[in-house]
């Protein structure tokens, strides 16, 4: 797959990044906010580090 994966898991990064930033603006409950930037947090990172070299 080389790096379509990686670059979807950072697209989709920016999408709840985005709907993080849109449901703190709308007022929404702490707890969704937070879920979404942990799960933003979560794909970004995980994008980066199938980008990292490594062994295989």
């Amino acid at each position: 797959m080389g790096p379509v994966l990686p670059t979807l898991l950072l697209i989709l990064a920016g999408v709840l990044a985005g709907g993080t930033w849109s449901l703190h603006r709308q007022g929404a409950p702490r707890g969704a906010v937070v879920l979404m930037a942990l799960l933003a947090t979560l794909a970004t990172v995980g994008g980066v580090l199938w980008l990292l070299p490594g062994e295989g």
